[in-house]
């Protein structure tokens, strides 16, 4: 029996714009080149094309890339449902490297599959688009809602 997909609605009518603004403060996606391509209720896509400096010694890009942009696009996608005061860290993933990352682009999708309090679980992949939209990762990733921490801005 297949589980049911949960509706998902974010706490802030603004979800989208607070996701956009938050993503853009992020240094380490600008350094890779990295750029929003969707904020939807618990899901979102980041795309990131390829650069050779991003590359390891075979060519393909390198897995600790590839990792950031999944983690990002799970985080993100948690975030989507946060209320606006809320910041969101990760707590832990699993990543599985299925094939070489190899292509003129990626696209990393997070998606929320259980929202929580305080705890969020994701689901993320990453596909290298083409002909065969090649399947290059997998993610699972638990996420924590932080708010009126001491130190941690929000977003």
């Amino acid at each position: 029996m297949k589980a049911t997909k949960p509706i998902l609605t974010p706490h802030d009518p603004e979800y989208a714009e607070r996701v956009r603004e938050s993503f853009e403060r992020q240094g380490a996606m600008k350094l890779i080149g990295a750029t929003l391509a969707k904020v939807a209720p618990g899901e979102v896509e980041i795309y990131l094309p390829y650069r050779e400096d991003l590359t390891q010694q075979h060519g393909f890009v390198h897995a600790g890339i590839v990792t950031t942009i999944v983690d990002n696009a799970c985080g993100f996608a948690a975030y989507s449902l946060m209320p606006a005061d809320a910041s969101v860290l990760s707590v832990e993933f699993k990543v599985n490297l299925l094939a070489p990352a190899k292509g003129d682009g990626f696209i990393a999708r997070g998606e929320v599959i259980k929202p929580g309090r305080t705890i969020t679980v994701c689901n993320g992949e990453v596909y290298a688009p083409g002909e065969d939209n090649k399947l290059i990762a997998t993610m699972t990733a638990t996420v924590i809602m932080l708010q009126g921490r001491s130190g941690i801005p929000q977003g």
